[in-house]
């Protein structure tokens, strides 16, 4: 049995059944072994950061890393920017890198590179098979540091030579796998719910800040009851990893994006609790702004990180407070109107409210045309809302394509602006291949307008054609409905609210992708 065929029995074996890919000659063995190990379902990305971003929104929803399969060190640099986003997201992955034969490396051929160096900035486990009897042992470690918690992205480089060679001995995958379970959460610490008992109980003014797993409905049950007894106040994170949210669940208020909305949100707070959360910073900095949300005088108590039980933690600190017995106060189902007229962000967001069907899984990363609409979607029907942590554009096709086969059944909604989709519009030709029921809405501006809204954030002035030009998605204008069409996506365009309703119940109801032009 040859490396390649170990590396896919292991993978199987510690429960990875999903691999993206963008393949290359070194990586051809075990694209062979695919042949022979059909259980592995292999997923064709068209550019690499659609397999990394794809791999990010596969764990999301369905809390088990999947594999990606990337091509040398200039694969893997495609595959940065959404590994970035997963990395912030503390979302679980597997990735597996070819690189030429150890004895080709000498030569310094066309794509030779440093592939280690490469990946070791958004790896957080990172090892090299130098021969076939490597890969089980580590490829099993890769699964078990991408199964931490929280979640981490492990990468595994495989020579050719270790992958076309034979193994000089008989490999046993499920002890390989078994020899390294995956890790649970930490125990809380106790004097860390002490101290948050002690600032909820105080009588000054306290906050909740909320991320991770926090936002979960079972851990946000318990942040309901605190409230309901304490009478803190319960924030999310501006950009969360995934948020259980809706009718019948509880809701927690988004901290803002601009530095002045968040800090005067945050300025009545003595103390902050932060639940899986580190304390909330400005996205960027801005001259003569603050770089901390909270007020100076506020104190900071982290109740748990991303490693501990928030449950746990969560249920140690409602029965400190005495809330283990309050009422929740949930959110009440509002059919909400459909709307008419002109298309703008908020009939947008009226639409989604209305429309959107019970499970739903929505992607966003429509920014400046999308803020609107995850307020007056809080009493939708309940659906998981996930965001862009890290910042890198480019985020939610590719992950709305992951979430598709990470929670099979489930319709994924798209929110992204035309210029950000057309980072990783290749998503959309995956999501036609493998009958993914993805709904794009592509908000059609003609412009970055979040660049124009930062341009006067950083005090630049006013921008003239030269900076407009940076800006500006025009001269020639976008076409979204052929673009999708290209991809193998029905694909239409809207310029009315009811045009866009009536777009939105089609593709909801239909089977498969579809894309709808929202002209702004």
């Amino acid at each position: 049995m040859n490396g390649a065929e170990i590396l896919v029995n292991t993978l199987l074996s510690g429960g990875i059944e999903v691999c993206f890919a963008n393949p290359g000659t070194s990586e051809m063995h075990f694209v062979a072994a695919l042949d022979r190990y059909p259980r592995m379902r292999c997923v064709l990305g068209l550019f690499e950061g659609v397999v990394t971003g794809a791999a990010d929104g596969y764990y999301r929803m369905a809390g088990r890393p999947a594999s990606t399969l990337l091509h040398l060190g200039p694969g893997l640099a495609n595959g940065l920017s959404a590994l970035h986003n997963a990395m912030k997201a503390s979302s679980g992955i597997v990735n597996v890198v070819g690189d030429h034969a150890s004895w080709h490396l000498q030569y310094d051929a066309p794509l030779t590179s440093d592939v280690d160096g490469i990946a070791r900035p958004l790896s957080h486990w990172l090892k090299r098979s130098h021969s076939p009897d490597d890969v089980a042992r580590h490829a099993a470690e890769a699964i078990e540091a991408a199964n931490g918690r929280p979640g981490a992205i492990a990468t595994l480089i495989l020579p050719g030579d270790a992958a076309w060679n034979e193994a000089g001995s008989a490999v046993h995958f499920d002890t390989a796998t078994a020899a390294v379970p995956a890790r649970k959460p930490v125990a809380p610490r106790a004097d860390a719910i002490e101290q948050a008992a002690r600032a909820l109980a105080s009588g000054e003014p306290a906050a909740l800040f909320l991320g991770g797993a926090a936002l979960t409905e079972k851990a946000m049950e318990i942040v309901g009851r605190i409230v309901a007894k304490t009478g803190a106040r319960a924030f999310s994170q501006t950009f969360a990893a995934r948020v259980e949210r809706g009718a019948g669940r509880i809701s927690a208020e988004r901290l803002p994006y601009p530095v002045d909305q968040a800090v005067q949100a945050l300025k009545p707070y003595r103390h902050v609790i932060t639940v899986q959360a580190n304390q909330p910073v400005g996205f960027f900095a801005y001259p003569g702004k603050p770089s901390l949300l909270t007020d100076p005088a506020a104190e900071i108590h982290p109740l748990c990180s991303l490693s501990e039980d928030v449950i746990a933690a969560l249920e140690a600190l409602a029965e400190a407070v005495g809330a283990t017995r309050s009422e929740p106060v949930k959110e009440i189902r509002r059919e909400a109107a459909l709307p008419t007229g002109a298309l703008n962000p908020l009939a947008i967001a009226q639409a989604l409210a209305a429309l959107m069907p019970e499970n739903a899984v929505v992607v966003d990363e429509a920014i400046t045309g999308g803020f609107n609409s995850y307020p007056l979607t809080a009493s939708a029907a309940p659906h998981d809302w996930l965001q862009n942590m890290g910042g890198s554009i480019g985020f939610a096709p590719p992950v709305a394509t992951g979430a598709a086969l990470g929670a099979p059944g489930r319709p994924v909604i798209c929110l992204t602006g035309d210029g950000s989709a057309m980072y990783s519009l290749q998503s959309l030709w995956t999501q036609a291949r493998e009958s993914l029921h993805v709904v794009t809405l592509v908000f059609s501006n003609r412009t970055y307008q979040i660049l124009k809204m930062e341009f006067a954030g950083v005090g630049a002035g006013e921008p003239g054609p030269s900076a407009l030009a940076m800006m500006n998605l025009d001269r020639p204008d976008l076409d979204w409905v052929k673009l999708g069409e290209g991809m193998g996506v029905p694909s239409s365009r809207v310029t009315t609210a009811e045009e866009l309703c009536l777009a939105l119940s089609r593709a909801l109801a239909a089977e498969g992708p579809s894309l709808i032009e929202v002209m702004l």
